[in-house]
């Protein structure tokens, strides 16, 4: 089994900076890809960043040039620093993890997610 788990989630104004981290623990042979999803009350859940293992990256228009998501493969965690916050973030923010348990068994795992709250 694999556990993801997040940290980092709070109450931030409009253009105020969180630094969001994930950490992959358990059963990992290797992990593929990384990356954040949000989802906002009443809307789909919708791709925030992802990262591969190269250290490639993609963003959702809505939050380039403000987030940056990053990678620390030694210990299986990726981050988000996110700027500029607009209230139109606000949402409950998911990690997730391409992860090889052995050498050709694969699986999208889940964090439990975490509140990022941007209001004054």
């Amino acid at each position: 089994q694999v556990q993801l788990v997040e940290s980092g989630g709070g109450l931030v104004p409009p253009g105020g900076s969180l630094t969001l981290s994930c950490t992959a623990t358990g059963s990992i042979f290797r992990i593929i890809a990384m990356g954040w999803y949000r989802q906002a009350p009443g809307k789909q859940r919708e791709l925030v960043a992802t990262t591969n293992a190269g250290g490639a990256t993609n963003y959702a228009d809505s939050v380039k040039g403000r987030f940056t998501i990053s990678r620390d493969n030694a210990k299986n965690a990726v981050y988000l620093q996110m700027n500029s916050l607009k209230p139109e973030d606000t949402a409950v923010y998911s990690c997730s993890g391409d992860v090889y348990s052995t050498v050709k068994d694969w699986n999208r795992y889940w964090g439990q997610g975490t509140q990022v709250t941007v209001s004054s």
